[in-house]
């Protein structure tokens, strides 16, 4: 990586640090700055205090330079008191929007990212390289570290120059000294270059490590795990694998600690040869009585803070420069672009429904494989009709709902609304004619209300209405705080944990209160039995009234009800027409209708209830 590429890597982040909180960030950089200043008051007045005393000054000279020394510390602590609890303040808002920063790329990103495992790979060490230090957080270090170590360098500087106009001290000496701490500091750039370099190889070998403790985490903290963990009795083994995998991270973290201990040691030698130098030369100065006694406190205290500081400065811009490549990557995983085109037209928002879909000779093929999942489908939506898609599973009935939906764009032909190219529609208006649900739909543990809305804000009487409609009603009855009741008890004591058949209902009822024109159920009731599933489908299908509704299931008998059922096979239509239709002409459907139904007769005979002796 070449110095322009660091820098321009560090402005960038330097900019997004004042994006998340701009008062933060420089009550931070003058804090330190402050604070790095303070000691070099006490060093400065105390010299001139202790000339004086040795100078048998008056006592008024005496008191002004003590008032000086403390009175001056104190200011400065007052001021740098204030500015840091006004940083401490503001601490958390700082890192809620480096958090926020990561969840919002999430929600831009296209759906297709979101299914990339590769894109999965890069969120996922982004975030877990933003929770170990690297990133942002170690540039905030860097960056203030080296305001910190700056000053005190400069300060140092500005407080020893007279050192190099003693004349007693000659300039090779002079030189000597100088070489001196050029060359602590080439020691401190070897030493700290080479621990970094161990850092960043064990931090490459840990990926592994935090990604299984991650996956266990989320294992152990899942409430549905719970029950399993108990049942089985898996604490213990689970318990051991975490420690197997701790310890053997453990062993390559403790290597590097002792080899960092033993690289050190070089590095503390030269400094403290160097202190001891110092010391020499000031004491040969003050004997031929060119410095003061004073003097020699001074200059050895800022000599000594500026090997230090120069020590410290290069740990910083090692560790900058270090950092780099990892906000390199975190740069790429928020560069990472969205392609999915966003027209401008407006979708006309009508009273009477009147919205026409037509699907013209669709082929698609998930990124990154070369199988079709759909291939040359033709189809056509009519107004308030109610279509069944059915299939076998991989038959491309999902894939289908993505495309209409727009998580995906066609690889060839066209989807149109109502005449024209779905992606000429503005994105976010063109989605906000579809409710879906589909069979891996997600609650969060939000008030009830704001569940069904899907916002903050919602209509009470709306909600109800929609929960009863979904044949919710009776839970809602005994619900302690009724619409806003908590849904499980993440955030309150007093929520409510729900069944699946529950949070389907939930479900359908966050589908019937968007009050869309088309209404998409994915297979959303594939855990229950087929009889349940008919029962949702039937109500469903008699409360979404005007709406198109688009129904999607492997189970045949749950779809007869449709104006119109797509039959899939191989990510193609075969069929289409009514059940009675389809049942006369034979094919594809008929033998799958025939094989469910032999299935399940075969099933009732084979779990008759047993006959009681009386």
């Amino acid at each position: 990586m070449t110095l322009k590429e660091h820098i321009r890597i560090f402005r960038r982040g330097a900019k997004i640090c004042l994006s998340f909180s701009k008062t933060y960030f420089v009550c931070s950089v003058f804090n330190i700055a402050l604070e790095a200043l303070i000691p070099f008051v006490p060093i400065y007045f105390s010299a001139k205090l202790i000339d004086a005393l040795a100078a048998h000054s008056p006592l008024g000279t005496l008191a002004l330079y003590a008032a000086l020394t403390v009175g001056l510390v104190f200011i400065l602590k007052v001021v740098s008191s204030f500015i840091g609890k006004k940083r401490d303040v503001l601490v958390d808002m700082f890192w809620c929007g480096e958090n926020w920063k990561l969840s919002e790329k999430a929600l831009e990103l296209p759906y297709e990212a979101l299914e990339d495992p590769e894109v999965s790979r890069q969120k996922f060490r982004v975030k877990r390289e933003s929770q170990t230090g690297f990133n942002i957080y170690y540039l905030m270090s860097a960056l203030t570290g080296m305001v910190e170590q700056s000053v005190k360098i400069m300060t140092s500087l500005a407080m020893t120059v007279s050192f190099f106009t003693i004349r007693s001290v000659s300039i090779p000496v002079k030189s000597g000294l100088v070489l001196g701490i050029l060359l602590a500091a080439a020691v401190s750039v070897i030493t700290t270059k080479r621990r970094q370099d161990r850092q960043n190889r064990l931090m490459g070998e840990a990926n592994e490590f935090n990604a299984f403790d991650e996956i266990y985490a989320e294992y152990t903290r899942s409430y549905g795990a719970g029950k399993d963990i108990r049942l089985y009795g898996m604490a213990d083994w689970l318990s051991d694998i975490v420690f197997d995998n701790s310890m053997k991270f453990w062993k390559l973290s403790s290597g590097n600690e002792y080899r960092d201990a033993l690289e050190s040691i070089p590095e503390t030698a030269v400094n403290h040869a160097l202190k001891f130098a110092v010391y020499a030369v000031l004491i040969f100065a003050a004997l031929a009585g060119e410095i003061t006694v004073g003097s020699i406190a001074k200059f050895v205290s800022c000599i000594t803070i500026f090997i230090g500081g120069m020590s410290e400065l290069t740990r910083y811009v090692i560790l900058a420069f270090n950092n780099d490549r990892y906000l390199k990557r975190y740069f790429e995983y928020f560069d990472i672009p969205n392609n999915m085109y966003r027209g401008s037209l407006t979708v006309e928002k009508r009273d009477d429904y009147d919205y026409n879909v037509e699907f013209k000779d669709v082929s698609f093929k998930y990124p990154g494989t070369e199988a079709w999942a759909l291939r040359h489908v033709s189809l056509k939506f009519k107004i308030g009709q109610k279509l069944a898609i059915v299939g076998e599973n991989g038959s491309g009935k999902t894939t289908f709902i993505k495309l209409l939906c727009r998580l995906y764009d066609p690889t060839e032909g066209e989807i149109s609304l109502n005449g024209v190219n779905i992606k000429k529609y503005d994105y976010d208006e063109y989605m906000s004619v579809f409710s879906v649900v589909f069979q891996d739909f997600r609650l969060f543990s939000f008030r009830l209300g704001e569940v069904v809305a899907s916002s903050r804000d919602y209509d009470s009487e709306r909600v109800r209405d929609s929960l009863i409609k979904a044949n919710f009603g009776d839970r809602l009855r005994t619900l302690p705080d009724g619409v806003d009741t908590y849904l499980y008890k993440n955030f309150s004591d007093r929520g409510v944990e729900i069944s699946g058949g529950e949070a389907q209902k939930i479900a359908l009822a966050r589908a019937l209160y968007r009050d869309a024109p088309f209404i998409l159920l994915d297979e959303p009731t594939a855990a229950l039995d087929p009889v349940s599933e008919y029962e949702v489908y039937s109500n469903f299908n008699r409360i979404s009234g005007s709406a198109t509704a688009v129904y999607i299931s492997h189970r045949l008998a749950s779809c007869r009800f449709c104006d119109k059922i797509a039959v899939f096979d191989g990510g193609r239509i075969v069929q289409s027409g009514t059940h009675e239709e389809l049942y006369r002409e034979g094919g594809k459907y008929r033998h799958l209708w025939d094989r469910q139904a032999e299935y399940y007769v075969k099933e009732e005979k084979e779990f008759q209830p047993c006959s009681q002796s009386s």
